[in-house]
């Protein structure tokens, strides 16, 4: 058992290590696009705000470590949690490798539910929370794209109604607020996602015995932070290309609109305790951004492939973490 717990405190932390480069990189994404900061200043400042972020909070860790399945009520439940970490692992260094911006979110969030499927039965699954954070998974982006264009037209007509002032000088002043909207994203960022891991990490102690209650120890949120902001401070440039290049065009003042938006959508629902896919909402919210900027330039082809990939993640790693449970622990070990 407590090669077990090793293990999967190992692998969690590597979940979260590959979640820094793989999803932070979209943070920073605009802000490099746009040369609001230097690569070096953006992953810097990115990894230390995710660190911070982090540490704040653990509403969304209980979710994640509560809402798929009982860990107490679970015999195999550390078996469970080695191999949906194992599948979110190899699903995020494939997406990454292939410069999709996947959500690692939905990946573990899949891998999760496959493995107790495969280790406890389709029963075990409490598929009243499973649907519920599915809904938030779904409806976020949704949201992040329509509220990022009525950010962006809002942002337009002030620009038009302050008078005639030059392009020039417009990307001067949304250059130097990008700075601030990149530093509030990346701080949004690490309060949910660096959450998943100490919430999958708690499974497991729970599971294990180790402790009663879905609590966070101090221990966790210090090594899924660390790991995050390690991860962070790698880069990411596939995922950057993908994000600041080929979806649409970012200028400063979108970038600035699409880091805003992604922001404010992220901290309510860390606020509600709620894990969504920060890779979907910063997406969306260049998208809707962008559509007001240059609609015609979008370019809808990438958009299409990123959405084929957000619609096939969660189904593939419920199906991989499944087949990983069954070849590890019941042919295996």
């Amino acid at each position: 058992m407590l090669t077990y717990l090793i293990v999967i405190v190992v692998l969690a932390l590597l979940f979260d290590f590959i979640n820094g480069f793989h999803d932070t990189a979209n943070a920073i994404a605009t802000s490099i696009s746009t040369r609001a900061l230097s690569p070096r200043v953006a992953i810097a400042m990115a990894a230390t705000l995710n660190f911070v972020g982090a540490m704040v909070s653990s509403k969304v860790a209980k979710t994640v470590g509560g809402s798929i399945a009982n860990p107490a009520k679970i015999e195999n439940g550390v078996e469970i949690v080695i191999a949906a970490l194992l599948a979110a692992i190899i699903w995020n260094l494939l997406t990454w490798y292939l410069a999709i911006p996947s959500s690692s979110s939905h990946t573990l969030l899949g891998s999760l539910a496959g493995a107790v499927i495969a280790g406890a039965g389709v029963s075990a699954v409490n598929w009243n929370g499973f649907t519920q954070i599915i809904i938030i998974l779904v409806l976020s982006p949704i949201i992040a794209f329509a509220l990022g264009y009525l950010i962006m037209i809002l942002i337009k007509y002030i620009v038009i109604w302050s008078g005639n002032t030059s392009r020039s000088k417009l990307n001067r002043i949304f250059r130097t607020l990008q700075i601030l909207s990149a530093g509030l994203l990346s701080y949004s960022h690490g309060g949910n996602d660096a959450q998943k891991a100490m919430g999958i990490i708690v499974f497991g102690l729970v599971a294990a015995g180790v402790q009663t209650d879905l609590e966070v120890p101090v221990w966790v949120k210090i090594a899924a932070a660390l790991a995050m902001g390690l991860g962070t401070s790698i880069g990411g440039w596939r995922i950057i290309k993908t994000v600041s290049g080929k979806i649409v065009k970012i200028e400063p003042i979108n970038g600035f609109a699409s880091d805003l938006t992604s922001s404010l959508v992220i901290q309510f629902s860390t606020h509600l305790g709620k894990p969504l896919s920060t890779t979907h909402v910063i997406s969306s919210a260049i998208i809707g951004t962008g559509s007001v900027m240059r609609f015609h330039e979008v370019q809808w082809g990438t958009v299409g492939r990123m959405l084929i990939t957000w619609i096939i993640t969660i189904p593939i790693s419920i199906v991989l973490a499944f087949s990983i449970y069954f070849v590890l622990f019941r042919f295996i070990f």
